[in-house]
């Protein structure tokens, strides 16, 4: 009897040893965060302006902040495609905006003449495997808070793009009360328009999903890709940004009616979102396994200003181009470490792969590679060339030479010594220019050599 009994303890010890070692292997749970048209010096922590964000200057004290990390967009929707699928959007098909254009007449769509406009019939193609689908074929659950911006017709939508679940908005912006987009109601939960939370400002709303999709996937490897509207203006015919009365009061010095002030209390409310997920990451216990990324989409627009980068959000300059970006990664990443590595937004599809441990997908040219390597400190950035092209206006970056050229005029700057492009250098340096044009010219037939992708590729 007393030989069974041991066997039976030996037996369950083994087991509870077996769960342990289960335990220690489970996949680490992802959460990528996204801002909309925040600039590269809107956060606190830099320390140049007077915006509050002390959520996620923790995240930059706990973890590391890149200083040199570009967008592959100077707006919103190439850039969010390239950050789901790993591709430069010349690769992926999506490299301008899906935007009705006719808005910007003042023009009010019915909802018959939405249905056929470009916001509900084009979109990321069906053929691109997203980071969604990598990561849920892993085992992982996959959620989608906020801003898609990848077509709205349901073929388009995160349900049928690798997530499992979906609450946002698919077009590129919204009213932050009503929820429509120049009066067409847009917000989703899974494949279904809701009106469910008509009045209440989306970022609370995204903030409340994220929350919950967190409480409800605690017990297993989730991916969150919480992708805020914020502080991007309202897309409605007043204009301008919308950010609650209470955090408008947090500026007190400021001018309430100015639409900084509206940008500076937006930011802020998208900070405390941010600092109320990272505390249930705490209260779950789960924060020590958590790695967490966050960047803005695009350069700043109407924020006062990108200095010491020059230009703004639509632009080749780097004030379009560079974004903040953060990670913190508890005893995988140092904390308190700033970076000057040249980086992109390239890197985080293969990154997300490889901290999962996933497989990356077969027959997919990726255009980035693991940072995790060297935002620990462990290698060198690999990359020494990024490329960007926006209708006429095209940019290269090779090393530390940045070269811009438009329809109107090209030039060249040494951003080592001049990250405020203020030096054009194309007369003293003309071999330079005439390298970094070639290499654009190298790229350019690359791009125009792969298998073509919608939705506007002309094949």
């Amino acid at each position: 009897m007393k030989s069974r009994r041991l066997v039976t303890v030996l037996f369950a010890l083994a087991c509870l040893g077996l769960g342990y070692a289960r335990a220690a292997v489970r996949a680490p749970n992802i959460v990528l965060i996204v801002s909309d048209d925040q600039g590269y010096p809107d956060l606190g922590i830099i320390g140049t302006k007077p915006i509050l964000t002390p959520h996620l200057d923790r995240l930059a004290r706990e973890g590391v902040r890149a200083t040199n990390f570009y967008a592959t967009w100077p707006a919103c929707t190439p850039s969010r495609g390239s950050i789901l699928t790993g591709r430069y959007p010349q690769r992926n098909g999506l490299y301008d905006n899906v935007r009705n254009d006719l808005v910007s007449y003042k023009h009010r769509y019915t909802a018959e003449e939405y249905a056929l406009s470009p916001e509900m019939t084009l979109g990321l193609d069906p053929k691109e495997i997203t980071i969604g689908n990598v990561l849920q074929s892993a085992g992982y659950r996959t959620g989608v808070v906020g801003k898609w911006d990848m077509g709205q017709a349901k073929r388009f939508l995160p349900l049928q793009r690798g997530f499992d679940f979906f609450y946002g908005h698919g077009n590129n912006g919204i009213d932050y009360y009503t929820h429509e987009r120049y009066g067409i109601h847009s917000m989703f939960r899974g494949n279904v328009r809701t009106q469910a939370d008509v009045g209440t400002y989306a970022t609370e709303l995204f903030k409340r999903e994220a929350l919950r999709f967190v409480d409800d996937n605690r017990r297993q490897p989730f991916f969150l890709y919480l992708a805020f509207n914020a502080p991007h203006f309202a897309s409605n015919f007043e204009g301008g940004v919308q950010a609650p009365e209470a955090f408008v009061r947090r500026y007190p010095d400021m001018d309430p009616k100015e639409r900084l002030t509206s940008y500076y209390a937006a930011v802020t409310c998208m900070d405390e979102a941010i600092g109320e997920l990272l505390a249930r990451l705490d209260q779950h216990g789960l924060a020590q396994d958590t790695l967490v990324l966050f960047l803005s989409d695009n350069g700043g627009s109407g924020n006062g200003g990108n200095h010491p980068l020059r230009g703004a959000k639509m632009t080749m300059w780097e004030g379009g181009l560079r974004v903040p970006f953060l990670a913190r990664w508890p005893n995988r990443l140092p904390a308190g470490v700033v970076t000057n590595e040249f980086l992109t937004a390239l890197e985080i599809f293969p990154s997300l792969v490889a901290a999962a441990g996933a497989t990356p997908p077969e027959n997919v040219v990726l255009d980035g590679f693991d940072l995790l390597p060297v935002l620990g400190g462990r290698k060198k950035s690999p990359r020494t060339e990024m490329f960007w092209e926006r209708r006429g206006e095209r940019a290269a970056r090779v090393d530390n030479w940045k070269w811009i050229s438009s329809p109107k005029d090209s030039s060249l700057f040494d951003l080592a010594k001049d990250i405020g492009e203020t030096s054009d250098l194309t007369s003293s340096h003309p071999e330079i220019a005439a390298r970094l044009a070639d290499r654009f010219a190298a790229w350019k037939k690359l791009m125009d050599a792969t298998e073509p992708r919608g939705p506007f590729r002309d094949y």
